[in-house]
């Protein structure tokens, strides 16, 4: 698996055209993050089907590592919005001044099934 780490500001925009940036979560707080860091998304959904990422597309959120494995293997871009959450807000509904508190960012990687 490959990382690298982008700023919370980083804008998401398709690398080719025709692409689409997905930005995956459930919860009101990524979304009041992703407003707050100006991050450029086409789609967001609470459930992602895999079958629906093409090729050049990217994929923001955090996804279970056989999902992320999936959009890397069809060819897209995985972006995990990765937070440094202390044990005591593990489980709790965060709000986007809160994921800010607690260094939400998007780290790049690619996920690859070992067979």
């Amino acid at each position: 698996m490959q990382t690298s780490t982008l700023g919370p500001s980083h804008t998401a925009h398709p690398t080719q055209a025709g692409a689409t940036t997905w930005f995956v979560t459930r919860h009101p707080g990524a979304l009041e993050w992703a407003r707050a860091s100006a991050l450029a998304y086409d789609r967001h959904v609470t459930h992602l089907d895999p079958k629906l990422i093409a090729p050049g597309d990217t994929v923001i959120g955090t996804l279970p590592v056989q999902l992320a494995a999936s959009v890397c293997a069809r060819g897209a871009r995985y972006l995990n919005l990765s937070l440094d959450l202390p044990e005591q807000l593990r489980g709790r509904e965060l709000d986007g001044t809160t994921l800010a508190q607690v260094n939400a960012r998007l780290e790049a990687y690619h996920v690859q099934r070992l067979d």
